[in-house]
């Protein structure tokens, strides 16, 4: 066992200094890999918070169950789903002839990705055309192991697939960027 996933098992119990050092320890690198996806830092600390509150929250479901993978794994799920809901809340927002906002007015563009500005500084157009000719579900994937570093477990949980969609799929983008930098 992890010293993060005894954290999360004596948050569980409704200890504070646990929860502090937990913070402590995974804050740093949970909001790099946030900011990764996100270039907007208003929006990755609404998502840290949201993140540590779910998490003391939410701590007893990680405790009580049999998790397939880490503490580490299970808090990066929770943020990840924290900052897709927070993309679908700012899209929502910002939808015309949804009532949010004043008719016929643009609404401010949404900053890319901080991954994606960095992806298309560093590879060659060839790979940033291949990349972006993927399928969503295998690009995913391609990020998550690649870019996030994470493993074929922490990959499934983060995208709620098991491990063998997950192995199919990165075999899969291979296969695909091969063939399209062929």
């Amino acid at each position: 066992m992890s010293d993060e996933e005894e954290l999360v098992r004596r948050v569980a119990r409704g200890d504070r200094a646990a929860f502090e050092r937990l913070y402590r320890r995974t804050a740093p690198w949970l909001a790099v890999r946030l900011r990764r996806r996100c270039a907007d830092e208003q929006l990755v600390a609404e998502v840290m918070q949201e993140t540590y509150l779910a998490v003391w929250r939410a701590a007893g479901s990680f405790a009580g169950a049999a998790v397939d993978g880490s503490a580490v794994g299970w808090l990066w799920t929770i943020a990840a789903r924290r900052l897709v809901d927070a993309f679908r809340r700012r899209a929502r927002e910002a939808a015309p002839g949804l009532g949010v906002g004043a008719p016929g007015l643009a609404a401010e563009p949404v900053a890319p990705a901080a991954e994606d500005e960095a992806l298309s500084g560093v590879v060659g157009d060839e790979v940033g055309v291949a990349l972006a000719r993927l399928a969503p579900e295998l690009r995913q994937v391609l990020q998550a192991m690649v870019v996030d570093g994470l493993t074929v477990r922490e990959t499934a949980t983060l995208l709620g697939v098991p491990e063998g969609t997950v192995k199919t799929r990165a075999r899969r983008a291979r296969l695909a960027m091969r063939e399209a930098l062929a």
